[in-house]
């Protein structure tokens, strides 16, 4: 493991690559960085990798830490926010699928934002599929949080390191971390800003499988999104149901003349959704007390 030493000048910026069997492509997307930005630091987190491709990190400059076995993307993230010593932190895919061209876009904005994100476009999607289920997440994403969010999982963003220490311990360990970093920011009053970026055909093979993980997927994204704002879930559901119990009642009203018991039970479970949501929002507003 390399290590910068005690006496060099803090950088101001660290990119942190998390890798998990990324051997093929790291070291030219390490080179390519260190061509364009000689100044920054770079740290890859090898999340158990059972290839070489921490070797191949180390062959072409970077600073490594390695995790003792595979313990997800989100982790590997968290290690290196931890670990990076510059004022500002960008994060970045080690497949080759981010160009580091693209990292100069970023950091035009960084003075004016606190967290600056790279947006790919429909074709910098992997498939048609998973383009798809991204811009149904970023609907969500944008309809909880009441901000346009352009792109929900994108991998490629900038952000402070003294503002983003104090969301480390909400991030999950697995590839949802931007999704949560990202909806973190908004409820806490953070300014985004989405960049426009192109991105290449990535370097080995994807570690997501659509089918197998989209409903996982959207299972992260719902709880993220009552984690953050509960009423925004609860409310909808609930109104549902006492539209569902009006109409009801009005049916067996014109039809029978009479107040059923469905109507009952849909008109109170409409209320005890509702205040399931209000405890949850005062849950949630305990526990972001805790931010700064």
């Amino acid at each position: 493991m390399n290590s910068h030493s005690d006496t060099q000048k803090e950088p101001e910026v660290t990119v942190v690559l998390p890798a998990f069997n990324e051997e093929q492509g790291i070291g030219e997307t390490i080179r390519k960085i260190r061509e364009l930005h000689p100044d920054f630091e770079i740290l890859v987190v090898d999340d158990g990798s059972t290839d070489n491709t921490m070797q191949e990190a180390l062959k072409a400059g970077a600073n490594a830490w390695p995790h003792p076995y595979n313990i997800g993307n989100g982790a590997a993230v968290k290690t290196g926010l931890r670990c990076a010593s510059g004022r500002w932190i960008l994060l970045m895919d080690a497949d080759g699928q981010h160009d580091p061209a693209d990292i100069e876009k970023l950091l035009e904005h960084k003075d004016r934002y606190d967290m600056v994100v790279g947006a790919r476009n429909s074709k910098g999607q992997a498939s048609i599929h998973r383009g798809l289920a991204n811009r149904s997440y970023n609907f969500l994403a944008s309809y909880v949080t009441k901000f346009k969010i352009e792109d929900l999982t994108s991998g490629f963003r900038l952000v402070k390191r003294d503002t983003v220490s104090s969301f480390i311990y909400l991030l999950p360990n697995t590839f949802s971390y931007p999704s949560t970093i990202t909806m973190a920011y908004l409820r806490s009053g953070y300014s985004v800003k989405y960049v426009p970026i192109q991105t290449k055909a990535r370097q080995g093979k994807s570690k997501i499988k659509m089918l197998q993980d989209g409903t996982r997927f959207f299972l992260i994204i719902t709880k993220i999104a009552t984690l953050f704002s509960p009423l925004r879930v609860f409310l909808p559901v609930s109104g549902v149901f006492f539209l569902t119990g009006c109409g009801y009642y009005l049916y067996t009203y014109l039809t029978m003349h009479r107040f059923s018991n469905m109507s009952a039970l849909l008109f109170s479970t409409s209320v005890i959704i509702f205040m399931i949501g209000l405890v949850s929002e005062q849950i949630t507003q305990i526990r972001f007390e805790r931010t700064k």
